[in-house]
């Protein structure tokens, strides 16, 4: 069982069941601690809203911040009731101020990103549960290793940034990079599906009740994934 999100791999449910618990993790109860730190988010991303120029200077702290408590929780998940919220407040402040910058250049950008974005993830939880979408293995390859193109590809930008070489074509808003802003859409929007099947396999297997907190943690990296490139696809459209 694999999954393109790093923070739900393929044995994070066999190794969790080392440890030993009386209670068990439900589909209800990640569900509920998903919905929990969506909350936070939002309230952290409202909170920096209107001062958003002031916590520029901390945005570079928050991505190393955010990327450090995402690592602490993938390999010390049973930590994860913990450093899952702290995560959900590091890059609700982040976003905030991303969607604030955003919105001002581009006027209903923030709302409609929001709104595709939970559309998407409303329409495909239907789609699985509904046996539209099944999770075969070549499904899970495929997906994995579109993920793994896209992040070595995103990867590569940061690298020739810091020698101010900046990659043609996939980040302008001409056709080919809203191709590619689309393929990353899609890309995101399927770990979605392994992520629901994941979760799903970890309830079945009964894993400690901990890992509620984990799972939710998980799909919350996919969902703030899938927001940020739908907040970049649509700014390609603007620009155009």
């Amino acid at each position: 069982m694999r999954t393109g999100n790093p923070a739900l791999k393929s044995n994070v449910f066999t190794s969790a069941a080392s440890f030993g618990s009386a209670e068990v993790m439900s589909i209800q109860g990640t569900v509920n601690k998903t919905m929990f730190l969506l909350l936070l988010t939002l309230v952290s991303a409202s909170w920096v809203w209107s001062n958003a120029a002031q916590w520029m200077p901390f945005m570079f702290p928050l991505v190393i911040g955010g990327f450090i408590v995402a690592l602490i929780t993938i390999f010390k998940k049973e930590w994860a009731m913990i450093t899952a919220p702290v995560y959900a407040v590091v890059e609700g402040l982040f976003l905030g101020v991303i969607s604030a910058f955003m919105e001002r250049a581009y006027p209903g950008i923030v709302i409609q990103a929001v709104a595709l974005t939970f559309g998407t993830l409303f329409c495909l939880l239907i789609a699985y549960k509904s046996k539209l979408i099944e999770v075969t293995d070549n499904f899970r390859l495929g997906v994995v290793s579109a993920t793994g193109a896209i992040a070595l590809i995103y990867f590569v930008t940061i690298i020739l940034g810091f020698f101010g070489i900046r990659m043609p074509f996939i980040h302008e808003s001409g056709l080919i990079g809203i191709g590619f802003s689309l393929f990353v859409v899609v890309i995101a929007s399927l770990n979605l599906v392994l992520d629901f099947d994941f979760i799903e396999k970890g309830a079945e297997s009964n894993a400690p009740k901990y890992m509620e907190w984990y799972a939710a943690f998980g799909l919350m990296v996919t969902l703030i994934w899938l927001y940020l490139e739908m907040l970049r696809l649509l700014s390609k459209m603007r620009r155009r």
